[in-house]
């Protein structure tokens, strides 16, 4: 399949279609970076900025999985068909459609992440590196470190989020601002919020399904089927360099990422002091710039691979 520069469309993905962008040239001789969004059920809009990584010389792609934004949307379809491998499927084959499967990078935010380290760990042989970003290693690790970080809110909001979590009533105006004081402590301490970001957040309100299957209600109240996903198991047989960033304030603790730092065996970690989960939006300018030194730096096909500390 050869794209023009900048294309943008849907790709086939069994009798469904897969939306992605093209921000560059997918011929510029340069692996691509490949963005996955998180959620589950989000939407690459909130990511945009990253494609500003092509006025260096490296093309982009975002995409949107499939259940939201301009990917088949499947209302109906229960826990049964949304699962990992769905999606790891998805990635597979969104690869292979616009022919980069040969020669290329990812990125992985969230949910994204935790997608990209399973891709990552089967060892695919075009896959150059890897960057997982703001991702947990284990979904049951990353819930006691949301316990945590809810112990830390203030008294009456904290009552709140667990009465209306053991009444069913996630869906109130009181749980909803509630959610937003632990949500301005540690996914976006940004006010305004980007636009971007709004976009993404909007989408998954109007479009719940994959998010509440999944995931949950919320960002911490996870009671979806992720709730007893991990990736630990795989990290030891990512055989790429990889970059680990997280937010100071994340809600992504360093102890729900800390296994992807113990266990992948070429790995960096970079922590964004002034941000929480959207480091690529609360500090956009280091964040750039640190993915591009990382990307420039990954040795080129047979050369000595790059130690971890190199970068």
């Amino acid at each position: 399949m050869a794209l023009a520069p900048n294309a943008k469309g849907t790709v086939p993905f069994g009798e469904y279609r897969t939306w992605y962008r093209v921000t560059g040239d997918l011929r510029a001789g340069v692996p691509p970076l490949v963005v996955a969004h998180g959620g589950p059920g989000s939407t690459h809009d909130y990511l945009r900025n990253i494609a500003e990584l092509a006025g260096h010389g490296r093309p982009v792609v975002h995409y949107d999985q499939l259940g939201n934004g301009g990917s088949t949307r499947l209302p109906g379809r229960g826990a049964d068909f949304w699962t990992p491998q769905l999606f790891l499927d998805e990635l597979e084959n969104l690869l292979g459609a616009l022919g980069i499967a040969g020669d290329y990078t990812l990125l992985g935010h969230s949910w994204g992440g935790v997608l990209a380290a399973r891709h990552a760990a089967t060892r695919p042989a075009g896959l150059r590196g890897l960057i997982i970003a703001n991702s947990p290693a284990s979904y049951p690790l990353w819930l006691g470190e949301l316990a945590v970080l809810r112990r830390a809110l203030p008294p009456e909001v904290a009552e709140t989020l667990t009465r209306h979590e053991e009444a069913g009533t996630t869906d109130s105006a009181e749980y909803v601002r509630a959610v937003k004081v632990f949500n301005d402590r540690h996914v976006c301490r940004l006010d305004p919020l980007p636009r971007d970001f709004i976009a993404s957040l909007m989408e998954i309100h109007n479009d719940p399904a994959v998010y509440y299957t999944m995931n949950g209600p919320s960002e911490f109240h996870v009671n979806g089927t992720l709730r007893d996903y991990s990736v630990v198991d795989c990290c030891p047989d990512i055989a790429v360099p990889t970059l680990l960033i997280s937010g100071r304030h994340d809600e992504v603790t360093p102890a729900a990422v800390q296994p992807f730092a113990d266990l992948i065996p070429d790995v960096r970690w970079q922590i964004f002091e002034d941000s929480s989960h959207l480091p690529h939006l609360e500090e956009p300018e280091r964040f750039l710039r640190v993915v591009r030194e990382f990307l420039e730096n990954i040795p080129d096909r047979g050369a000595t691979p790059v130690r971890v500390g190199d970068f």
